[in-house]
């Protein structure tokens, strides 16, 4: 049984969250700067078994989709050319950032450590993977 990897695009950085094997848990993995990112997704793919990738998908509060988009499209597309026998499930991204700043707030964490964006970016991803792995769950 493989995990479900989620992935919070940004122009700097990418955060990234796994499942575990049931696909019951998502925990933050590490955020990696996008210069290195695709090393670490080769490594990693080649260690673990990935079923599929959830991507954080910028949409505005209009529903229409956020200039964001012009930097995470191609990503995307890269992802399906890199890995096409995977599926890739975009994934609404709005509030992660800031609900991520509030679960820091709320686990105790002082302002410096709520400042390290790499911190952000790696909770913003695994909220992501919740917030999929719950449809999921109330699709059974």
């Amino acid at each position: 049984m493989g995990r479900i990897l989620a992935l919070d695009y940004g122009r700097k950085r990418i955060g990234i969250a796994v499942s575990d094997p049931g696909k019951i848990i998502a925990q933050g993995l590490k955020t990696v700067l996008v210069k290195d990112f695709w090393i670490f997704l080769d490594d990693y793919v080649q260690k673990e078994e990935i079923d599929l990738f959830v991507v954080g998908y910028p949409v505005q509060m209009n529903n229409q989709p956020s200039e964001a988009l012009r930097w995470i499209n191609p990503f995307i597309k890269q992802l399906r050319k890199k890995f096409p026998e995977k599926q890739i499930i975009l994934e609404d991204e709005r509030f992660t950032s800031r609900m991520a700043h509030q679960a820091m707030i709320e686990g105790g964490m002082k302002k410096k450590q709520r400042a390290d964006k790499m911190m952000v970016d790696k909770i913003s991803a695994t909220l992501i993977l919740q917030s999929f792995m719950l449809k999921k769950e109330r699709e059974k």
